[in-house]
This record gives structure tokens, sequence and C-alpha cells, in this order.
């Protein structure tokens, strides 16, 4: 059997009841999205895969710790690796609840670790050059407004091509989101940002199909996907002259590292973007002093270096 790009053997999943029953369960009772679903089913089939002729009620930690070490050699990163370890050990949580395991291998067991990427965000430039594209048709009207609200509430991808015109308050000037594990946040919007969508709204109309539910549709009427975003995000970017890397999670985190720039407030950025931990918003401060620190190169006198 061959391997996939990141290293990971494919496996038949569905056939394997407990895992089949963990996802059901997954579905059912957690009420987790069927992307979120999709990534469960590979990183447990993995360990199916890995374990071999051992049953999964036999595995100990030597069994698993041996695991990761092959899935590092593959190429995998700590990042990935701690994904998949996570999975794991709720997998096992799952089958000493309902199907009498004893013992959870994968605790305690720690990934390598891997260098810190700090996210690609925008500068206040680029993003204002990306905000000023020229809407002269519905479609146009569209993506502007895709845009602003990306940059101006943060949003995930999901959670925007989740959203139908009903979420938008225009008298409050907010947005309803559902964001990860169906949990539901009220986020601000920015002026520029419901301009467009008031712009948006009546071209909507005379697009979408009877009964669309989706705030964003595409030429067809139906709903748009994430990947038609992603895509049309790209063309514009390129239309304007700017960098390659902007995509959708940019805005993100450009918006996140913006606010925290001028507000300095980090629980408000980590309750916008819908962070279950405060750690998670915290990378936003290392580069927010990266901008200082370039500031500071660039101003201080005896900040230059000697040639």
């Amino acid at each position: 059997m061959g391997t996939n790009s990141k290293g990971e053997k494919p496996v038949k999943a569905a056939v394997n009841p407990l895992l089949r029953g963990y996802l059901e369960h997954l579905a059912n009772e957690r009420r987790l999205s069927p992307h979120t679903l999709k990534n469960y089913t590979r990183d447990i089939a993995a360990l199916i895969e890995l374990a071999g002729a051992t049953p999964l009620k036999q595995l100990q930690v030597h069994h698993v710790r041996r695991q990761v070490a092959q899935l590092h050699a593959r190429g995998l990163g700590g990042k990935t690796l701690a994904r998949m370890l996570s999975a794991w050990r709720g997998f096992f949580n799952y089958l000493a609840r309902d199907h009498g395991y004893a013992t959870n291998p994968c605790v305690g067991i720690r990934p390598p670790r891997s260098a810190k990427r700090l996210p690609h965000a925008l500068s206040p430039d680029e993003a204002g050059r990306l905000m000023d594209l020229d809407a002269d048709s519905p479609l146009a009207l569209r993506d502007k407004a895709i845009l602003e609200l990306l940059y101006s509430s943060g949003l995930r991808l999901a959670e925007l091509t989740g959203l139908a015109p009903d979420d938008v308050s225009f008298r409050d000037a907010t947005v309803r989101v559902t964001g990860k594990g169906s949990k539901t946040r009220i986020v601000p919007v920015g002026s520029h940002a419901l301009e467009a969508l008031k712009a948006w709204l009546p071209a909507r109309d005379q697009l979408a199909r009877t009964g669309e539910k989706a705030l964003f549709v595409g030429r067809d009427g139906g709903a748009l996907g994430p990947r038609a975003v992603q895509a049309r995000l790209k063309q514009w970017a390129l239309k304007l002259g700017l960098a390659d890397k902007v995509h959708p999670h940019a805005l993100r985190h450009s918006f996140a590292s913006h606010v925290l720039q001028s507000s300095g407030d980090l629980r408000a950025v980590q309750e916008m973007l819908g962070h279950a931990s405060i750690s998670t918003t915290q990378v936003y401060t290392h580069l927010d002093f990266q901008h200082l620190a370039k500031a500071y190169d660039k101003a201080h006198p005896r900040a230059k270096r000697k040639n």
C-alpha cells in the first residue's frame, strides 16, 4: 500500500466498527463539522494502520511512541503529530467509556517540537489596496463584501461561507457567526464592510436560487463554497499586484494583528476570533513585537548595525 504526500498510509477506515462508532459519536453528540470528522478519520486511520496486527486493546505507550517516531521520520511535523495524538487520545477515551478499554496508551506522550511559524499578515496599506477593488459587476460587489467582512471581523473561511443574510445586523453593526464546535458568537462589523454588504444584497437577490439561504452565492445562484472564495481572493490579489500569499486566513491574521497593534486588548481579540484558549491568540503578540522591532531598527540611532 502506497503513502500520500504527507507520508501517511491510506486506510479503508470505514470497515473498522470502532472507528465508525466513534465518528457517529463525534457527529451526533459533539456535532463536529464534516471537515473535522474527515480529519479525525484520517488521523485515527493512520493509528490503525500503524498498529498492524496488534489489536487496539493491546497497544501500550511504547507502541504509540514508536508510531509517532515513524510518522516523524516520514516528514510529519510537530504540529501535525500533536493534532494526531489529540485525536488518538480522544478515540481511546471513547473506547474506555463505551467499549471497556482499561488504559489510554496516548496519555503523557508529547509530539516532537517544530519551529514556530508566525502567520502571514498583510500590512494596513496592503489590506487597504485589496479592499479598494473596482466593484463594477454583481460578482465584484460580492467579492468586495467578502473581503471587507473577512478583514473587518476576522472570520474563518468556513464561518464566512456558512453565513445567511439574517446573520448580519445592520442596526447593531454585528454578524452572528457559528464557529468551531457549533459555538455561536457575535462579532462587530466595520462601516466599510456594512456598506459593501448593503451594496451586495440587491445583487444577491437577483442571483440567488429560490430558497437559497447562503449570504454569498455564485454565478449559478447556489451557495459559494470555500474553494471558490479562495480562488477569487487569489485572482484579486494578483490583479491588484499583491503578494501570492494572500488567502482568506491571511485576512483573519491581518484583522487580529492590526486590532491588537491599535488596542493592545488581547482578550477582546480572543473573543472576536472565537479562540477557546488565550494561548492561541498570543501568537499575534509576536507579530506585534516584530512590527515594533522593525520600527525600532529603522528609527533608533543606536539600533543601526555597523557594516
